[in-house]
């Protein structure tokens, strides 16, 4: 068993001092690199759903740009085109309830 003075040491220790399992590092991610960006060929368009269905969730929400990768130029452009596509009845807004 330990002793109080041991516990109040190791809770009174600095983030630098702490010995280093007990901090948990982040793994390394790769960076994510916008695929619009990349390829000038691909054009972000309402009328494309197959394009537009990489950026939706099987529950019809927009997937955040820092899980796609996207920029925030072609974030805010596939939105807009997601929204239009929604509203003109391209893509459902929603998927059937069970």
């Amino acid at each position: 068993m330990k002793s109080n003075q041991e516990r109040e040491d190791k809770r009174m220790k600095k983030p630098a001092e702490r010995s280093a399992p007990d901090r948990k590092r982040k793994p390394f991610l790769r960076r994510k690199v916008c695929r619009f960006c990349t390829d000038k060929k691909l054009d972000i368009d309402y009328r494309n759903p197959r394009v537009l269905r990489y950026f939706v969730t099987e529950r019809g929400k927009i997937i955040p740009r820092r899980i796609s990768g996207n920029c925030a130029k072609h974030q805010r452009q596939i939105t807009v085109a997601l929204k239009r596509a929604r509203n003109i009845a391209i893509l459902p807004f929603t998927t059937a309830a069970h």
